[in-house]
């Protein structure tokens, strides 16, 4: 009888596990696919055309672009309406972000922040694709026990943003406990508090990219953060460590899930307790920026990072 009840309750655990989807079984784009459109949604179908060409041949190119700068520029003119626009973000209203008044290949307010709000601007998304539901939730990728039977809401929909997390010039990145902006990058100190986090989670919001760094840049120098500070828009599932940007000292070229196109290891919804002392993705991947919130910012320095799949 009581190898009957072990075998039951392993069989309905594998039942629970197929009912929901895990990420490596997704398509990467997710909602991000747009109807099938894929790529071209967002993005010039050859280095030929001019930054921001849609396929009409109009342009928003800023003159003297080069050609290795539009090869992987989105569009411009489904974005004209929001240029010199003002959003208020966080804090009922608090992070003002006053968008420039052309587009531009080298303003980081455009290509990571603007070009993310032509769509997710509460006006184009809702109708279409955001319908009050999270689209992870809705394919089954989240499992059912670990957020409740009730529909987790979109971000970004038809509020004003005034709840949002704020982006732009105001929302600088603050540095310090070992984390250093300097020459316009970041850099960790060995041996120090934020150094100590990186060996327990990483720091995959904040390192610096092949290709681009995930921060903006005010005119005084500072740091400031962008859609793409906290999202990879390119990615809905899975986060893939690199030797640059290794999760939890990992060497690189390791997967981990994430969910809601989050830059970064990041599960929200798994439980810990005083018999298993670990620290969540979903809290880790916040204290990036928020560090004084981090057990090693408040001299707990031996509490690794929740990282397994479900």
């Amino acid at each position: 009888m009581k190898k009957t009840g072990v075998l039951i309750l392993f069989v309905m655990l594998l039942a629970g596990l197929a009912s929901a989807q895990l990420p490596g079984s997704t398509e990467l784009l997710g909602p991000h696919n747009v109807g099938g459109r894929g790529c071209l949604t967002c993005h010039t179908a050859s280095a030929n055309t001019s930054f921001g060409a849609s396929p009409s041949g109009a342009s928003s190119a800023a003159p003297g672009t080069r050609a290795d700068e539009v090869e992987h520029a989105p569009w411009g003119p489904s974005t004209i309406p929001l240029y010199g626009r003002t959003f208020a973000f966080g804090d009922g209203g608090r992070y003002v972000e006053v968008f420039p008044s052309n587009i531009s290949v080298s303003n980081r307010e455009v290509n990571g922040i603007l070009i993310c709000l032509s769509c997710h601007d509460g006006n184009l998304t809702p109708p279409s694709m955001m319908v009050g539901q999270s689209f992870e939730q809705r394919i089954g990728l989240l499992p059912g026990a670990a957020f409740g039977g009730q529909p987790i809401p979109t971000l970004l929909g038809t509020d004003t943003y005034a709840n949002d997390h704020p982006v732009g010039p105001n929302a600088v990145i603050p540095d310090g406990e070992g984390l250093v902006w300097l020459r316009n990058t970041f850099t960790v100190v060995p041996g120090s508090r934020y150094w100590q986090f990186m060996n327990n989670y990483g720091w995959p919001a904040l390192v610096p990219g092949r290709h681009s760094n995930p921060w903006g840049i005010t005119p005084s120098g500072q740091p400031f953060v962008l859609c793409v500070t906290c999202h990879n828009q390119h990615v809905m599932t899975v986060y893939v460590s690199s030797r640059e940007s290794q999760i939890a000292g990992d060497g690189g070229g390791r997967s981990y899930p994430t969910f809601f196109f989050v830059n970064g290891p990041y599960i929200p919804g798994r439980s810990v307790n005083a018999s298993n002392p670990l620290a969540v993705s979903s809290t880790q991947f916040c204290r990036q920026c928020h560090f004084t919130e981090s057990n090693e910012a408040n001299n707990t320095n031996t509490i690794p990072t929740l990282l397994q799949n479900y």
